[in-house]
């Protein structure tokens, strides 16, 4: 049956409104997404985008490798060496800076504001086809994935919008131009299913990167989702937050293990400090943490509990 015509025009205001939703994402964002391809040893290329305008890049560890340096390429033609200034095998984030100044940047935003449902943008350089745009939703928050390294990645983002080799190290962004993740993999075999590294991640790691040139990081052995907090649990564990990290998994002889945190304990503050999300987690369990003792709020079916966790030095 046909639609009425008042129906078909309303149709086409939400399609032309979302078309240019996206297209103008893509001219902000667009312009600071690069192609990055190793210099010397086992070639390879990706993608990356750019942060700052003296030319601090931003891609996947598995993009650069062990290169030293590598090749960025920008839409405009421009070509420029750049040096890899550090990288996290963990969170599979590195950061290059490129020689030469850029006028055209990616904000970082915040990654803890997203939805499920929301649009995700996907920008990069898949099998050879250059600054391709693909689009999806945001479709679940707070995943896992593993690392090259083993370790398990925390608060990432799991998208549709379509991510082929590549596509690594490129932005996912959101409606509003801003990068909310670091694409970082797609799972073979599957349709409709890929991953990015949450933007608040991406931001502690070039902090880390820029301050020490590496990632300290204090290690109590577990892996967390962000989770709801119960206005009642808020308030008996004085937390002003709704939201807190529910322990997914703690890994045997672990700090968390020896100090009595369980899976399924909810933690809603450290030393004090409400802990939101999965990206607090990470941020607090910082260098300044190791070998000091730790106060958790935890949350219980039986209550809320204080447990002191002595926070190890992370093995590189």
């Amino acid at each position: 049956m046909a639609l009425p015509a008042q129906q078909l025009q309303y149709d086409d205001a939400l399609l032309d409104a979302y078309s240019a939703t996206v297209a103008d994402a893509v001219d902000r964002i667009g312009p600071a997404v690069c192609r990055i391809e190793r210099i010397g040893g086992p070639g390879g290329h990706g993608s990356g985008f750019v942060i700052a305008q003296d030319g601090l890049v931003v891609t996947n560890f598995h993009v650069v490798g062990d290169a030293r340096s590598v090749r960025v390429s920008m839409p405009d033609g421009a070509s420029r060496e750049g040096r890899v200034l550090g990288r996290d095998p963990d969170t599979d984030i590195a950061l290059v800076c490129a020689d030469g100044n850029f006028a055209d940047v990616a904000p970082l935003g915040d990654s803890k504001r997203l939805r499920r449902g929301q649009i995700a943008i996907a920008i990069g350089n898949p099998l050879g086809f250059e600054w391709t745009v693909t689009t999806g939703v945001v479709s679940a928050l707070g995943r896992s994935m593993r690392a090259s390294t083993g370790r398990l990645i925390d608060d990432v983002i799991q998208t549709d919008a379509a991510l082929n080799p590549g596509n690594s190290g490129g932005p996912l962004v959101s409606s509003a131009g801003e990068v909310i993740g670091v694409n970082t993999a797609m799972i073979h075999g599957a349709q409709g299913i890929a991953f990015a590294v949450a933007s608040n991640t991406a931001n502690f790691v070039i902090s880390e990167i820029i301050r020490f040139g590496r990632v300290r990081r204090a290690f109590i052995g577990v892996s967390a989702d962000t989770t709801n907090l119960p206005r009642r649990a808020a308030l008996l564990s004085q937390v002003s937050s709704s939201t807190a990290v529910r322990l997914r998994t703690v890994e045997k002889n672990s700090p968390a293990d020896k100090a009595g945190l369980r899976e399924g304990d909810i933690i809603a503050a450290i030393d004090g400090r409400p802990v939101t999300g999965v990206d607090d987690l990470v941020r607090m369990l910082d260098a300044e943490r190791i070998g000091r003792e730790t106060l958790c709020t935890v949350v219980r079916r039986s209550g809320i509990t204080q447990v002191t966790v002595m926070p190890l030095a992370r093995a590189s």
